[in-house]
């Protein structure tokens, strides 16, 4: 058989078999069936793949929606914190404070002399910070004056170098320009305690040879130089050496005034009454 006549053949063939399928659908209705069946689960296949692309970006969204907003949660949070953190410590200062000016209030000043309190707001003052000095929050305005006492709980913190207006500057102990006419207050030898320099020990001058004194023994105020109240806590002493060459004894002195960790002081300030009778005397 020839070419053609195959393809004549199968055209006839086809055509035959269309024509029979054709009729069979149009008495049955199968294949109507099936291609719609077929078609929807063909479309099925293509919506469920963009279906799931849609779902997951949906998804990714909302959690990238709440993770900002609970990061954003979180800072406020930690701000939150963080102030909480800052006003716990102000309260605790603000505590330790209060201790510090209501165990001030317990201090009992000397016969005929009166305290108030003053504020340390620097340290180290003048050119090149030469001298051992604090600057506290009151001046002539406040009744303070040059050369005034200075103490705290612990004992003599210096005298009044220098005041102004709303501020003063406060001469330590510890400089070796302090002088502080002291007595010890066992056996109540006299002598002038020096300072020499921050960190230093402090030194009793010009106390005879044969003074009685003793290593551990206090120093107070001896009063003698009308500046300081007699009676105040200032050192105690470390090491009491003697010399052949010298009419005096070498004494060696711990402060009790820690001058670095001074907040709070007391000025003292002699009564009018007594200042009179203290003038007349003179």
């Amino acid at each position: 058989m020839t070419k053609p006549k195959k393809i004549a053949l199968l055209v006839v063939l086809g055509l035959f078999l269309y024509l029979s399928l054709y009729t069979w659908n149009l008495r049955t209705g199968y294949l109507d069936d099936l291609s719609s069946r077929t078609g929807l689960d063909i479309a099925g296949w293509v919506v469920r793949p963009g279906q799931w692309v849609t779902s997951q970006a949906v998804e990714t969204w909302e959690r990238y929606v709440y993770l900002v907003g609970l990061r954003e949660e979180n800072d406020l949070l930690k701000e939150r914190v963080r102030q909480l953190r800052l006003e716990k410590l102000k309260l605790r200062e603000r505590a330790r404070t209060a201790s510090r000016l209501e165990t001030m209030l317990g201090f009992v000043a000397p016969p005929d002399w009166k305290a108030s309190g003053a504020r340390v707001v620097m340290h180290r003052l003048g050119p090149t910070a030469a001298l051992d000095t604090v600057a506290i929050d009151k001046g002539t305005l406040n009744q303070v004056f040059d050369g005034q006492p200075v103490a705290c709980l612990d004992g003599v913190v210096g005298r009044v170098l220098k005041a102004g207006f709303s501020n003063a500057q406060v001469l330590l102990l510890t400089d070796p320009n302090s002088r502080i006419a002291v007595q010890g207050d066992l056996h109540r030898s006299q002598g002038v305690l020096v300072g020499r320099g921050e960190n230093e020990p402090l030194e009793v001058r010009y106390m005879n040879l044969n003074s009685e004194i003793e290593a551990g023994e206090m120093l107070v105020t001896s009063g003698m130089a009308g500046i300081f109240p007699k009676g105040l806590p200032v050192a105690r002493v470390t090491d009491v050496r003697r010399s052949d060459i010298s009419l005096f004894l070498t004494i060696i002195a711990k402060p009790l005034v820690d001058p670095a960790g001074l907040e709070e002081v007391l000025l003292l300030t002699r009564e009018a009454a007594a200042e009179e009778d203290h003038a007349e005397g003179e």
